[in-house]
């Protein structure tokens, strides 16, 4: 039963960040592209934005098909979470825990999820390599 668990913690957050990755790089589902988040990471006060804009689209997009796939889910489940809590730190902590006040309640139930696959793997479910 434990692998049935991880599998659809697995597709939930795949979903979730494919899903994002695809907004962030490409715009899609009204998502604000490349451009969008550099813009956005300069009101956050990145340097380099174009860079980190690119780094965090892609990360996202194939963090979630790994996680999809069940390849190498520890480290695409450690990259999402990196990701969310740098979120947190420079967007959502500022604004308390609840999401109607723009908090960071989602991204924890997110960064949970990204813990429990970072100690739990792919499961049997999963396609990674035994090393």
């Amino acid at each position: 039963m434990i692998d049935i668990v991880i599998l659809i913690l697995r597709l939930c957050l795949a979903v979730v960040f494919i899903g994002h990755g695809m907004q962030f790089a490409f715009g899609a589902f009204g998502g604000p592209g490349i451009q969008g988040v550099s813009s956005m990471l300069t009101n956050l006060g990145f340097k380099q934005v174009l860079f980190w804009a690119y780094l965090s689209a892609y990360t996202q997009l194939i963090a979630g098909i790994l996680l999809a796939l069940g390849l190498f889910s520890r480290f695409a489940a450690f990259s999402i979470f990196i990701f969310m809590i740098v979120a947190v730190i420079k967007v959502h902590l500022a604004k308390g825990f609840f999401m109607q006040s723009g908090g960071f309640e989602y991204n924890f139930v997110l960064i949970c999820i990204c813990i429990v696959l970072m100690l739990s793997g792919s499961g049997k479910f999963g396609i990674t390599p035994k090393l």
